[in-house]
Parts: C-alpha cells; structure tokens; sequence
C-alpha cells in the first residue's frame, strides 16, 4: 500500500478524523498528508519543523541525555518520547513515532471523539503507515 492509500485509510480508520500526516524527523520532511479540509500552507509548511521539535529538539534532546546520565544507560539512539497528545480548543492531535524511531505520524481528531479509541486506532494504523514507506 502507498503512502497516500495509507494516510486516506488513517483518516477513515481513526475516529473523526480530519487529518493524517507522516513526518521524518532526520530530514525535517513532511513525507505526505491527507486533510478532510483545507489548511492554511503556512500551517503545512511548519508541522514537519514542529513536530521534530516537539519529539527531538534541543530542550528534549538535552533531557534525554540525563535521564540516561541518571539511570546509567548507555547513549544507543533510543527517545524517550513515543507518543505526545495535544488537545486544542476544537482538536486532538495524536503524534506517535514509528518503531526505527525516525518518523512520526499524526492524527488530528474532533475534540469530540473518544480518546481510547483514537489511541488504539492510530497506534493500529500506524503498522500500516511504517510498511508503506
């Protein structure tokens, strides 16, 4: 299944909906999107750049490293941060990193739509979404 065919299933499959993305954070690259509505491309543009901060700017980069420092774990490549839930005024935003830790998917859902089942969706989706690229 492509990329596209994958986001088009995401946004079906999670409930409400409105948007799926699929970002790689080592290239900064928005790698696909697909939107019920349309969206400013200012906002496009950003949510790449956006979401690499929230998963892996300097701030959580520098966390990170003394979380290991404090537990004795070696420096391997691995993130503390997998999933991030933000809920706006009207939205909830579901950003889960992939299994080789290099991208991230995100879900944009009514503010409406039950959480759970959002979470269980979205993480099921994403097996889908990581075999497509």
């Amino acid at each position: 299944m492509s990329l596209d065919n994958a986001l088009q299933k995401a946004v079906t499959t999670v409930p409400e909906c409105v948007a799926a993305g699929y970002i790689d954070l080592s290239s900064g690259m928005l790698l696909g999107i697909k939107s019920v509505d349309s969206h400013p491309s200012q906002v496009i543009e950003l949510l790449a750049a956006a979401t690499a901060d929230l998963f892996q700017g300097p701030n959580v980069q520098a966390i990170e490293k003394l979380f290991r420092s404090a537990r004795g774990v070696p420096e391997n490549g691995q993130h503390y941060f997998q999933e991030i839930i933000v809920n706006s005024d009207n939205l909830i935003h579901v950003f889960l990193r992939g299994k080789k830790q290099e991208q991230v998917a995100t879900f944009v859902c009514r503010k409406g739509a039950n959480l759970g089942m959002v979470l269980t969706k979205a993480r099921s989706i994403m097996v889908e979404l990581e075999a497509s690229f």
